[in-house]
């Protein structure tokens, strides 16, 4: 006889389905997600954006270029918001250490080892060529939750979620540094919360700067940033920087369809040293989908772990990914 499903598995199974449609509906073939068909498909979509600070006289666009021009293609389309960070849903996900105490300390039910993580994020284009040709002002939100789906004692709560509006200027560049060849600068200003209130509420303000560059199909950014100071009655996480630091350092290598990624983070402290990687593997399977496997290690992965230590590993799918 066949087993029939819990209403959380259906809700997951109807969530899982509604983001592959997504994928496969709303997000025009030409996304930056197919970015990768262009190693092998010399054509018109191969050409650089005609920005002067783009421009290149090689062979191969780079990864970079096929974004930016994957990009205004999208952008100039019907759906003119483009993807900003990574859209994914990780169906499953193990914590090995679960932030049981923060919960307790606030009279919630614990949280259990496993949870559906996802995020969705989004950007759009405020201003063109701020500068006699260079310099896009954006907007851009992201939104991640950690989602309890499978404490059915506790009706399957959402245990965090993290909102994230920021403005950004971009401002396309071309110098070599270290071997490596610069691309973009980005100065923005950051907002991010969760929502909450009493002893779980969490909040901060940054100004951060992001330097990418490019070699090959090798992508690094190194983005520092300044906390915004606070009242010292209204700041949530005091110490915040103890454990995320004053940046992080990104990079993204793409092979034959495969995109490797990592993103580091340390306080740069002697003395109580603290930090996180998270690290990314994904791959095309159906159309604009990709399998994605994301494990991260160390503090701050949401905002009200900024403090405890997360060892978690999780599995699902994304729509495009960085490169």
């Amino acid at each position: 006889m066949k087993k029939k499903r819990t209403p959380q598995q259906k809700i997951v199974l109807a969530f899982f389905a509604m983001f592959c449609a997504i994928a496969v509906i709303v997000i025009p073939p030409s996304s930056p997600c197919r970015a990768e068909q262009l190693d092998t498909e010399k054509n018109s979509t191969n050409e650089p954006i005609s920005t002067p600070a783009v421009t290149t006289s090689e062979e191969e666009v780079s990864v970079i270029e096929e974004r930016i021009t994957e990009e205004k293609k999208v952008r100039d389309s019907r759906f003119g918001i483009t993807p900003h960070r990574q859209n994914y849903i990780l169906p499953v996900t193990y914590d090995s250490d679960p932030n049981t105490e923060t919960y307790e300390f606030a009279d919630e039910s614990e949280p259990s080892h496993f949870e559906v993580k996802f995020q969705l994020s989004f950007k759009l284009l405020v201003w063109d060529n701020m500068f006699s040709g260079n310099g896009d002002l954006f907007f851009a939100y992201t939104q991640c939750s950690w989602w309890q789906l499978y404490d059915q004692a506790s009706s399957s709560p959402f245990r965090e979620t993290n909102y994230e509006p920021e403005v950004f200027v971009k401002f396309d560049t071309d110098f070599d540094v270290f071997g490596l060849r610069n691309r973009l600068f980005v100065i923005g200003l950051n907002h991010e919360s969760n929502g909450r209130g009493g002893i779980l509420s969490r909040s901060w303000n940054r100004i951060y700067v992001d330097f990418i560059a490019e070699r090959g199909n090798l992508v690094i950014g190194l983005k520092p940033w300044y906390r915004l100071p606070e009242d010292e009655e209204d700041d949530d996480n005091p110490n915040i920087e103890k454990y995320l630091g004053y940046g992080e350092l990104f990079g993204a290598y793409r092979m034959k369809g495969h995109v490797l990624s990592f993103m580091l983070r340390n306080n740069l402290r002697r003395d109580e040293n603290k930090g996180a990687v998270e690290l990314g593997w994904s791959y095309p399977i159906a159309h604009n989908l990709r399998v994605y496997v994301q494990y991260f290690n160390g503090y701050g992965e949401s905002l009200v772990d900024y403090n405890h230590y997360t060892n978690r590993i999780g599995v699902g799918v994304m729509l495009f990914d960085w490169i």
